[in-house]
């Protein structure tokens, strides 16, 4: 019990910014919120939280502990919540945000099947491209397909995700597929444009992550048109998986350059850190990750 009260003490200091904070939503003296941090440094032997008057920092062995402790303790709240669920039931509104693309294909339509399940929920769904505040803007929960920095948030992964480049098999007839990331300079890039700039595209080269900027006669700042444009033949497109494999199974686009594949930012859902999370987050939570998980959901089409 007491190593447990040293990790969400732990894990509390840092949601709150700061010990005092933290003593406060316990109810007890910062002292002792400090006495349980030095017991948790002396017990593991590593200095978690470099510690002065004003401010609190991470750390790089405190970053990386801190993100365990999160995990742990949120695979322990669903733990617990499993054990409740067939006395409890799920009620009040959500608020859920996503990115457009993904919440199009990948949230909304399994949206009405959770309702049916929890007819007492109800819910909201914001799709945008920017990254919310879910803290301030009062986002139950947000979905991610991102490395998770924000350490005020807590995050679930809910699916693996990477990107592959693509293009319909005609374009390839027409063109060649290329073999290597310097034939990308060769071949018509359908690409992100935003504001006169471009993203580029990541890979794995040499054990390196390099991004490169290509080139073409068309970009958008709008994914779903360039899915279009390469699924007509235009060009190559740098699409993530969830958005382009029931394409690639049914043999309307291939994969092409995978062997230089950058590791995945996968699929979140994340969440303000509670002491007590409410059961209608907790089961959404659980519904998309049972869905993501089926053997053939991504191979679906919608």
């Amino acid at each position: 019990m007491g190593q447990f009260r040293q990790i969400s003490t732990f894990v509390e200091v840092i949601a709150r910014g700061s010990l005092s904070a933290a003593a406060r939503a316990e109810g007890i003296a910062p002292a002792m919120i400090g006495r349980r941090l030095d017991a948790l440094e002396a017990r593991l032997g590593v200095k978690l939280l470099q510690r002065t008057t004003r401010k609190l920092a991470l750390t790089d062995e405190g970053a990386a502990f801190l993100e365990d402790c999160q995990r742990i303790l949120a695979e322990l709240a669903e733990a617990e919540a499993a054990v409740s669920e067939r006395s409890a039931h799920a009620s009040g509104h959500l608020l859920v945000s996503a990115p457009a693309g993904f919440g199009r294909l990948h949230v909304a339509p399994l949206v009405p099947s959770f309702l049916l399940e929890h007819r007492e929920v109800t819910l909201d769904l914001n799709l945008n491209d920017r990254v919310v505040d879910v803290i301030g803007e009062g986002v139950d929960v947000a979905i991610r397909i991102a490395t998770l920095e924000d350490s005020n948030l807590v995050g679930v992964k809910l699916a693996d995700n990477r990107r592959v480049v693509v293009a319909a098999p005609a374009y390839l007839k027409r063109h060649g597929t290329p073999r290597s990331l310097d034939e990308l300079a060769r071949h018509n890039c359908l690409a992100i444009g935003r504001a006169g700039s471009q993203r580029g595209w990541s890979f794995s080269e040499d054990g390196k992550v390099v991004t490169l900027k290509v080139s073409g006669n068309m970009e958008c700042n709008d994914g779903a048109v360039l899915h279009a444009w390469a699924l007509a033949g235009r060009g190559l497109a740098w699409r993530s998986l969830w958005e382009v494999s029931a394409d690639i199974e049914a043999g309307r686009l291939v994969p092409v350059l995978d062997d230089f594949a950058a590791p995945g930012n996968d699929i979140h859902a994340v969440f303000a850190q509670r002491r007590h999370l409410p059961l209608r987050i907790r089961v959404f939570v659980d519904f998309l990750r049972h869905a993501y998980s089926r053997p053939d959901y991504w191979r679906e089409s919608f």
